[in-house]
């Protein structure tokens, strides 16, 4: 079968790989470079776990995606990862219902105090975070480098990689089965799908510390801020001396090819939380900022479906910030569901005009980056 990917971020390299493995004859076509420095899938780092609340879909997916993340040491640093409230963890909170999860499934996770934050991680100011838990199994991945590797796998084994706009390659009539994996410019190529995918601008910030050893990894781990209520997280110092911080909050709407441009309001509202949480990093200057752009559902699971109406389209898109961490075992799932193979997230992430997003706030927290 001869299968067209539209699409060279996270969805499209891992379709077009796990395609290949079923004898496909692949093309994959991205105006380029890979990775592109508009791609959801870029920046220097994303956050792999498992914590997703009570949801045991998304629980379970992480466990298998991890176990494959650490066959890549040279990409996947397992540091471990917090999520850390401001309040009492309580029954129905993200925190609360995702260490409760961990802990049933038989995870070694370490539920900590204010006392505990402080003494393990010098950086918090003492008494900004109250409860929470630390996650040995996790950490953060090196994004661009992920996709530049999955980008020469591909090349590798078989996949034809072709620079070109997506839309053009669409009209050419040369494929079986079309897989648009083009993320949050979806709805400019299937405009069906206009009301039901929503491009979202979320600002990421590189500072770089003053004082690095207050942030290395055994001292300062990838975590979530309050993140359900405040869409702060971050990573630790890298190895070029620098903090990613970002957020994972109800975002910007904007138009997948608009300008896109930190706002001065984010900026302050980073040095607010800086100042209450991270009392170091307040003055740190910021070396780079971007505006990352999700392709959001509403209700903040993946699209991944044939179109009910056009037997030879596929899409897989709707990452809503969270399915970067996912890579390893993405495209097992899209190359199942475009070929038509039983898959048990399948309903999850079927076809869904009837939820909205456009007219409606996605939701504060949607699974974070």
């Amino acid at each position: 079968m001869r299968i067209l990917v539209a699409g060279g971020g996270i969805f499209g390299l891992t379709a077009a790989l796990a395609l290949r493995d079923r004898k496909c004859e692949v093309t994959l076509v991205d105006p380029g470079p890979l990775p592109h420095p508009l791609a959801e899938s870029t920046d220097i780092s994303k956050v792999v776990r498992m914590d997703y609340g009570a949801d045991e879909d998304y629980t379970a997916l992480g466990e298998r995606a991890l176990a494959r993340w650490r066959q890549w040491p040279e990409l996947f640093h397992e540091t471990g990862v917090t999520f850390l409230s401001r309040a009492r963890m309580e029954p129905g909170g993200f925190e609360y219902e995702s260490y409760e999860l961990l802990r049933r499934r038989g995870h070694p996770i370490e539920r900590l105090d204010a006392t505990a934050i402080v003494r393990r991680f010098p950086a918090y100011r003492p008494g900004a975070y109250v409860d929470g838990y630390f996650n040995p199994r996790g950490g953060w991945a090196h994004a661009s480098g992920v996709v530049a590797k999955l980008a020469a796998e591909a090349t590798a084994r078989g996949v034809t990689i072709r620079a070109g706009t997506i839309d053009a390659a669409l009209d050419g009539g040369e494929a079986d089965l079309v897989v648009v994996c083009a993320g949050a410019w979806v709805p400019l190529i299937v405009p069906e799908l206009a009301s039901s995918l929503g491009a979202v601008g979320q600002p990421v910030f590189h500072l770089r510390p003053p004082d690095p050893s207050l942030f290395e990894a055994a001292r300062f781990p990838v975590f979530g801020a309050d993140i359900s209520r405040t869409g702060y997280y971050g990573f630790p110092v890298d190895r070029d001396g620098i903090v990613k911080i970002a957020n994972h909050g109800t975002g910007i709407a904007l138009a997948p090819d608009a300008t896109r441009v930190v706002t001065n309001a984010q900026e302050s509202e980073l040095r607010d939380m800086l100042r209450d949480s991270f009392p170091a990093l307040v003055d740190a200057p910021i070396v780079f900022r971007r505006l990352c752009v999700y392709s959001d559902t509403a209700d903040g699971n993946f699209w991944i479906a044939r179109d009910p109406n056009n037997p030879k389209l596929v899409v897989a898109t709707g990452g809503s910030g969270h399915a970067f961490k996912f890579a390893p075992v993405l495209g097992e799932i899209i190359a199942a569901i475009a070929l038509g193979e039983p898959h048990p997230l399948a309903a999850k992430f079927r076809w869904r005009p009837e939820l909205a997003v456009r007219g409606s706030e996605p939701a504060r927290y949607r699974g974070e980056p």
